[in-house]
């Protein structure tokens, strides 16, 4: 899956992995989906971001996402209507809302499972 960072999603990911971008996007959707399956949903995609272009992303990802998240993310895409970009990065914010919310602050790739269950405890 190709996944196109701007410079706030980018800058977000890299405050809680380091350079690791591909681990704290893979985290990020893996987390999206399952908050698409909770009973704590995710917020909706704002109406202002549709149709918004990917000019500003400053770096590009090809990732290999489990097959059950590719689902899911592209079930959304069609019930909304937007493109996989426009919902990839609405995942990454998200998650990185969900970060601070949680007050969880710079973890590194190893930690990514923990952060998922402490988001839903």
């Amino acid at each position: 899956m190709r996944i196109e960072l701007g410079t706030f999603a980018r800058a977000g990911i890299e405050s809680h992995y380091g350079s690791d971008l591909d681990a704290g996007v893979r985290a990020a959707l893996v987390h999206y989906t399952r908050r698409l399956r909770s009973a704590r949903r995710p917020m909706a995609l704002p109406t202002f971001q549709a149709g918004a272009s990917s000019a500003d992303s400053d770096v590009a990802l090809e990732l290999q996402v489990d097959p059950s998240v590719t689902a899911a993310l592209q079930h959304e895409v069609d019930r909304h209507g937007v493109s996989v970009q426009e919902l990839t990065t609405h995942a990454v914010l998200v998650y990185l809302a969900d970060l601070d919310r949680a007050g969880i602050q710079d973890h590194g790739a190893a930690d990514a499972p923990a952060l998922h269950l402490s988001l839903f405890n």
